[in-house]
C-alpha cells in the first residue's frame, strides 16, 4: 500500500493540526509534528478539531526538525509562498513526505534553499499572504491521492434514503 506523510514544522494553533490530524486520519496519511509546538498533545481544542478520529491517526512527535530528518528518509515537498513551482506539477512519489511550517513563519529559509527544487506553492492572487494551514494540507494532501488514484479509500458514496443503483433504473 502506497503511504503519504505529512509533516508540521512547529505548529502553532491546535485548531489546524486538529483538523490536520482529521484529514490524515480519513485519508491513511500519516501525520509527524515537530517541536516546539504552540500548543500540548491534550490541548481541548486540538481534540475537538480532530473529532473522535485519533484512534486512527498514525501520529510521531520529534525534538526538532534535526530529529525528524535522522529518523526518516524519503522525498521531502517543502510547501511555501516562496515556492516558484506548482504543487500540481510534481509528481509525488511513495513514501513521500508533504511538509509544512508554521502558521505564523513557515519553514526556515535555510530549508527551503538547501531544497528549492522540491519547494512547491499553491498559486494565489499577487499581493496575498497565504491560505489557511489545515487548507493547504488537505489540498496537497488531495493531490498526492488523486495522482495515485485514491489508493485503499473509498471513492463513491452511498445515500441514506435511497439506493444510487434503483435510481439509475428510473432515470
Amino acid at each position: 500500500m502506497a503511504m503519504l506523510n505529512v509533516v508540521l514544522v512547529e505548529p502553532e494553533i491546535p485548531q489546524n493540526a486538529g483538523n490536520i490530524a482529521r484529514t490524515c486520519a480519513a485519508t491513511g496519511a500519516r501525520l509527524h509534528m515537530v517541536r516546539p509546538l504552540g500548543f500540548t498533545p491534550d490541548d481541548r481544542h486540538l481534540k475537538r478539531a480532530g473529532l473522535d478520529y485519533w484512534n486512527y491517526l498514525d501520529l510521531t512527535y520529534y525534538d526538532g526538525l534535526d530529529d525528524f530528518f535522522s529518523r526518516n528518509n524519503g522525498a521531502c515537498f517543502y510547501f511555501t509562498t516562496k515556492a516558484r513551482n506548482v504543487y500540481s506539477d510534481v509528481v509525488y512519489p511513495d513514501n513521500c513526505y508533504l511538509v509544512f511550517g508554521k502558521e505564523t513563519a513557515g519553514l526556515p529559509e535555510r530549508l527551503l534553499v538547501a531544497n528549492k527544487d522540491h519547494c512547491v506553492r499553491l498559486p494565489m492572487l499577487p499581493g496575498l499572504r497565504s491560505l489557511n494551514l489545515s487548507n493547504t494540507v488537505a489540498i496537497g494532501v488531495y493531490e498526492v491521492l488523486r495522482q495515485w488514484n485514491f489508493p485503499s479509500l473509498q471513492n463513491y458514496g452511498s445515500l441514506t434514503q435511497f439506493d444510487w443503483d434503483s435510481l439509475d433504473d428510473h432515470t
